[in-house]
């Protein structure tokens, strides 16, 4: 019997949900957050850090995880799965975060919610399992607000569209999509109100 070749919409949906997941909005944010702000020598001293300390470590664990067969896929569609992913995430933004502070004195807020996004993440995982990718974009959007609401928007447009194709794949539910978004939302919410009140 001839194998069943993945329409248009599922392969675009693929191609959609491949990149925009939630390492690569990240990266595209603190590129972006580097070019408005920041000269090229303090975005590396800002931005190496991350790469070394969550980005790289993360990416490897996934790898690693998905060769030697305990996660399924990098998506890590599987609930129970999850949950290792979740805590060795947090420990790495935990670590970037105590190190950020030592270094430099200060709390680095993007990444004090990002942590808290994952927290939020992990308990809704006991119940649902949330779509991080939606979540994530949804985040990444409230990040992007704070620098240009035009950004923001366009961003806000991209996590509704990765949240379409999180359901074409069958990777999540409608309510599990809504329930990333909603989680997401949230964080956002009090990112923004924060992040007012901390430049008053």
């Amino acid at each position: 019997m001839e194998e069943k070749q993945p329409s248009f919409i599922h392969t675009v949906s693929k191609i959609i949900s491949d990149f925009f997941n939630p390492l690569v909005s990240l990266i595209i944010f603190f590129v972006y957050m580097s070019i408005q702000k920041y000269s090229l020598q303090d975005s590396l001293s800002y931005f190496l850090p991350i790469l070394l300390m969550v980005i790289i470590p993360v990416v490897i664990w996934l790898v690693w995880n998905v060769k030697t067969g305990r996660y399924t896929n990098m998506d890590v569609s599987n609930r129970i799965q999850r949950k290792t992913l979740y805590i060795f995430i947090a420990a790495c933004v935990g670590i970037y975060l105590s190190f950020n502070y030592i270094k430099n004195g200060y709390i680095d807020f993007v990444m004090l919610f990002i942590l808290i996004l994952l927290f939020a993440l992990q308990i809704s995982n006991f119940f649902i399992k949330s779509s991080m990718h939606t979540a994530f974009n949804v985040f990444v959007a409230a990040l992007f607000f704070v620098l240009s609401c035009t950004m923001g928007i366009l961003w806000l447009g991209i996590a509704a569209l990765v949240g379409i194709t999180r359901i074409i794949l069958k990777r999540h539910t409608v309510k599990e999509v809504f329930m990333g978004a909603g989680i997401a939302f949230l964080v956002s919410f009090i990112y923004l109100y924060c992040n007012i009140q901390f430049q008053h």
